[in-house]
Formats: C-alpha cells, structure tokens, sequence
C-alpha cells in the first residue's frame, strides 16, 4: 500500500515488515533499488523531475525523515512508522549473513568504505566482502565495471541524494546486484565516525536534533523540515478546497 506525500509515493511499512519486504527482493534473481527519502528528499524532488521518477520507481520507497511521519499526519494519511535506512541496512545485513551473500560498499571519502567494512564484517562474519569504492569519481561506468566484476548481491550507494538514487536507477540493474540500497552517509556510521543519538532519542523521533546538537553546520539542512510541514499543510487545505 502506498501513501503519498508532496508527490512521492511512500510504502507504509513498519519496520520489521520492510525487513521481510527487503529479504524477499534479495531472494529474487533480479535487480531492485530501495530508497530512503527525508525532508530534504521531498523538497529537491518538487523541482527535479528526474528525481521524482527515480524515488517512484524504486522497488522500496521508506519514510527516513521524521519529518516525512509528520507530514503523513498532517495529511490526513498517517504512516505506520519511520523506517530509518540505517536499520534497514542492518536487517539486510543480517539476511544477507544468513545467505552468506556478497556485499559491496560504494561512496563516502577514500578509505571510509574499508573501514566500514572491517567493521561489518566482525559483526557478519558469514557475509563476503567482494568491493569497495569511494565516491570521488567521476566515470561512473569505470566504477560499474568494478562493481559488476564483483558480482555483489548486496550492493549500497552512499553518494548523496539525488547522485546515489540517479546512479542505482541508471546503473543498478548492470551491476548484477539483487538489491541496491541508497544509504547516504551510512558508511560513516558503519565506519564508526559518526555516532548514532541514543535510543532513547530514536524512539522520541529526535535523532535529527541530537546531529544537530553533535553538528551545528547542519542547521540550514535542518530548516527544511518545517518548511516540508508547511507544504504538507498547505496540500490538506488545498485538497479540503477541492
């Protein structure tokens, strides 16, 4: 079932059952790209065309930001919970461990993806860490080549958005992955040099506070989730209207 917010098409989803939605795509022999959009997401993709049928054409459109819950609200049409990419990153990991699948990390500065890696793989011991690659390039198919000669069937793409979304929708399928995921600067987490906010944070939907508390530069990022609830608001009146 989908939910639509300022034109994106959310699937709604708990957690867990994106997790079991995850898992069955990474079980078909096929190529599929999941997404994660947040605030920032919803207001590049009103001027970005390009943009917008690339999250609509994912296989997986998850609520990131908890300005996207917020919004679903205020629009009338609630979504079952905030589903983070980090945590989906980590149940498909988990399947993945199960598979002893391959996995291929792309994007972050040089040496982050290694990194990030070594440390997954003290925790997924079963998975296959066929590639890394960092996202300073420019030949986008030299880096599809590697990839493809990897032959990974887990495959993240932490560029930004919108490069990493634009990248998987033109590239993904040629890579040979089963599942590509955008996880913007997950591998930096998953290197361990940013610090998630604590639990209790998490659950009170405040992590985006806690990063600004941690990092103030993010501030003019940060402002653009009232301006995404403004813009919500403003379509539940419009469509009262009409």
């Amino acid at each position: 079932m989908k939910t639509e917010i300022l034109g994106v098409q959310f699937d709604n989803l708990t957690q867990r059952e994106a997790a079991q939605r995850g898992a069955e795509l990474l079980a078909e022999d096929q190529f599929h790209y999941v997404v994660t959009p947040n605030p920032e997401f919803l207001l590049a993709a009103e001027r970005d065309r390009e943009f917008m049928d690339v999250l609509n054409g994912a296989d997986l459109v998850l609520p990131d930001g908890i300005g996207v819950v917020y919004s679903a609200k205020i629009l009338g049409t609630p979504l079952k919970e905030r589903v983070p990419g980090i945590e989906f990153a980590e149940a498909m990991l988990a399947c993945l461990n199960g598979r002893k699948g391959r996995l291929y990390l792309l994007g972050a500065k040089p040496g982050v993806a290694q990194e990030a890696g070594r440390r997954i793989l003290e925790r997924y011991p079963d998975i296959v860490l066929c590639g890394t690659h960092d996202g300073y390039f420019k030949d986008d198919e030299a880096v599809l080549l590697e990839v493809a000669a990897a032959q990974p069937d887990l495959l993240f793409v932490c560029l930004g958005a919108p490069k990493q979304e634009k990248w998987m929708a033109r590239w993904g399928r040629h890579t040979g992955a089963r599942l590509a995921i955008g996880l913007g600067g997950c591998l930096d987490v998953f290197a361990g040099n940013v610090e998630r906010a604590p639990e209790s944070w998490q659950k009170l939907g405040l992590e985006w506070a806690y990063r600004l508390k941690k990092e103030p530069k993010r501030i003019g990022r940060m402002a653009k989730l009232p301006l995404v609830l403004v813009k919500a608001a403003g379509e539940r009146v419009k469509g009262g209207k009409d």
